[in-house]
């Protein structure tokens, strides 16, 4: 059965839109029209995936940390938001996140069918009730949830991240092969310290590589301090599209549990992750792309999903050193005489 119209719901943070890409090809695959609801940090990415025909941008205070207060007004104009004539919905949520909320606004504006993978009991708020082990990919669950609502992947589709073909420019000039740093998170916890990273992008200078440091508006200084002397500090100069261009043509990356690890998985390259376990690598590693894993995943403190870590030192990820990581991109990318450099469209892979 094709649905006329589909509403997908993933109101999170960039990094989780573009691991709903897959199962929102698999909705497109069976939808006339598919919507795409996402909060205020993920609207950017969420017009770069393949089989959204738009984008609804409204924070909901159930995801959001900050999100505006409850009133009257604010259930009406949310309901009204969703009132768009759907017939069905998908809630693609996280194992922590309860999807009954949304699930609540959806049977007020109307939807007839609404899907969710929820723990709690649902009532009447769900006709599709889908249940999964938690240690499973956010991809993988996504998309069992997709099937369960009766959406298949089309056949050809491998299921990796993808974003739509750009043809932007890249900042960076033409030359030698190069190397991305980003050094920030959304989340204190999941970065790595700030002087490690600086000390990372010396000694991949020192190797050969070109080393480029990209961060957000709000993380200027921190990409200043990080690129020193001996990198391209782009902080702040790079929208998403862009950012997915320079991460494209980069021979890997530097980061840690971050929106660009799966920005970089999405457009072919590989990763080389300081990954803090406040949440577990099998649910947020990058998918099927390269990638190398650095710090303490058995840390009897895993899947804490902290904010700020509570220990001096940061053990899980502090214990990471500058020579693991350029370990890791040498392992990944190999030395910069030997990288290629090549270019092709974002989107449609890299060349072998």
């Amino acid at each position: 059965m094709t649905r006329q119209h589909t509403l997908v719901v993933r109101p999170d943070n960039a990094g989780d839109v573009l691991l709903a890409g897959p199962a929102i090809r698999a909705v497109a695959a069976g939808s006339g029209r598919v919507t795409l609801w996402v909060g205020p940090h993920g609207r950017a990415v969420a017009e770069l995936l393949p089989g959204v025909d738009e984008v609804i941008c409204r924070e909901l205070p159930w995801i959001d940390l900050a999100a505006a207060p409850i009133d009257h007004a604010w259930l009406e104009a949310t309901i009204a938001a969703a009132d768009i004539g759907a017939d069905a919905a998908v809630i693609m949520s996280s194992f922590h996140q309860s999807p009954l909320p949304t699930a609540l606004v959806l049977r007020a504006a109307g939807i007839g069918f609404v899907a969710a993978t929820s723990v709690d009991y649902p009532g009447s708020l769900l006709d599709v009730r889908h249940r999964i082990d938690d240690d499973v990919h956010e991809v993988e669950r996504s998309l069992d949830l997709t099937r369960a609502a009766g959406f298949e992947l089309p056949i050809g589709d491998d299921g990796r991240l993808r974003i739509r073909t750009s043809a932007v420019a890249n900042p960076v000039p033409a030359g030698v092969p190069y190397v991305v740093v980003h050094p920030g998170a959304s989340v204190p916890a999941r970065a790595w310290e700030t002087e490690r990273n600086a000390a990372a992008v010396t000694a991949l200078a020192s190797l050969g590589w070109r080393v480029v440091v990209t961060g957000g508006p709000n993380e200027t200084g921190l990409t200043a301090h990080v690129a020193g002397t001996a990198g391209i500090d782009l902080g702040g100069r790079t929208n998403w599209p862009v950012l997915a261009r320079v991460v494209h043509d980069a021979a890997a990356i530097v980061t840690g549990n971050t929106g660009p690890a799966h920005l970089a998985a999405a457009v072919g390259t590989p990763v080389a992750e300081v990954f803090a376990p406040t949440v577990p690598a099998v649910r947020w590693r990058p998918w099927m792309v390269d990638h190398v894993l650095l710090g303490d995943q058995d840390i009897a403190c895993g899947g804490c999903r902290a904010r700020v870590c509570p220990f001096d030192g940061h053990p899980c990820i502090g214990s990471v050193t500058v020579s693991e990581v350029v370990d890791a991109v040498e392992q990944l990318a190999g030395h910069p005489a030997s990288a290629t450099g090549d270019v092709v469209a974002v989107g449609g892979g890299r060349s072998s």
